[in-house]
């Protein structure tokens, strides 16, 4: 558990440092407010009035509306200056008996760890109250708020519970049945026998909260039986592969047909062939032809032709040679001649 508040307790001259726990939590089935059409999370924003925008949390403030319509605004200076802000101290007011705490005042409860040196005296207070059988009203300010509370032992450690003030109680004169009701004593013992027979002592753990336990089975069911539904991701480039298997498999006898296999051919011979589904025009994938298996008689007539081919174009280089050097011994014999005459 985590503390929530450090302080005092005050019990006479002696002062008990304390930290403060949340002693209750809350298991109710957490539900959210959702776009029953899409499943899309449903948030508010504070949004001012007068100008129609939204407001960080760190501008907004706390306000007194007069009857008038106009507001008082207050700030953290306001705040400050009252007694009670900063104020760490649980006041002992008063020891009353325990019978006489009225659950109706009670509110929130807190536990009581003792911190550092106040040990000792916690275990004192503790142990005083329960010998006495009486409980210790205090004053607290928390949350910046003075509240009223009640400080008594639980099992081994102190608890204190936040009290209303008695002018937040309402008065239940007016709702209550007429004075000149009488009840018939026959009346009277059957209802002392139905209280008899329900008596006994308190156990809470026979208590349980049926609608968080038949609202858990309604959500456990509807996970169980339906897809749960979530709103659709905004794409990030590309689209979305709706069938994975697929398109895995389309890739494999992709791959195999570039190098010359067939999808038949790939599959282990000791299974058997599936019988063939007719694809879907949207998800057939056309196949290429494969090539054709070269027979015996075949390469010998592709053996012979690529022979002759290959004895045709050196014979030809050869011609094409000898024409080049006949060519370039002409082209020397007539250089030589002309050099001749131009010497004489």
């Amino acid at each position: 558990m985590r503390a929530i508040w450090k302080g005092v307790v005050s019990f006479g001259l002696v002062t008990i440092p304390i930290k403060l726990f949340s002693a209750t939590e809350q298991h109710d089935v957490q539900l959210r407010q959702v776009h029953a059409a899409d499943g899309g999370r449903i948030r508010y924003r504070r949004v001012c009035e007068a100008e129609g925008v939204e407001v960080p949390y760190s501008e907004i403030a706390k306000g007194y509306e007069l009857p008038d319509g106009q507001v008082v605004v207050l700030d953290d200076a306001d705040f400050e200056n009252l007694p009670i802000a900063s104020g760490r101290n649980i006041d002992v007011q008063k020891f009353v008996p325990t019978e006489q705490v009225d659950g109706l005042y009670l509110s929130k409860g807190y536990f009581l760890q003792a911190d550092g040196p106040g040990a000792k005296p916690y275990v004192l207070l503790r142990e005083a109250l329960e010998k006495a059988g009486t409980v210790a009203l205090v004053k607290v300010a928390l949350r910046q708020r003075e509240a009223l509370a009640l400080l008594r032992p639980y099992g081994d450690v102190l608890l204190l519970q936040t009290m209303l003030w008695p002018d937040e109680i309402r008065d239940p004169a007016e709702l209550a049945p007429d004075s000149d009701i009488a009840v018939r004593p026959q009346e009277m013992q059957m209802a002392e026998s139905y209280i008899q027979t329900l008596t006994g002592d308190l156990d809470m753990d026979e208590f349980t909260d049926d609608y968080a336990v038949a609202l858990r089975e309604v959500v456990d069911a509807k996970i169980q039986g339906h897809e749960v539904e979530q709103p659709e991701a905004p794409s990030e480039g590309g689209g979305a592969v709706l069938d994975l298997m697929a398109a895995l498999e389309a890739s494999v006898a992709e791959a195999k047909r570039a190098r010359g296999e067939t999808v038949e051919e790939s599959r282990p011979a000791a299974k058997k062939a599936a019988p063939a589904k007719k694809a879907s025009p949207a998800k057939a994938t056309p196949r290429k032809a494969a090539p054709k298996k070269a027979t015996a008689t075949t390469a010998k007539k592709t053996a012979a032709k690529s022979t002759t081919k290959t004895t045709a174009k050196k014979t030809a280089a050869k011609s094409t040679a000898k024409k080049t050097a006949a060519k370039s011994t002409t082209a020397r014999t007539t250089t030589k001649s002309t050099s001749q005459r131009k010497t004489a």
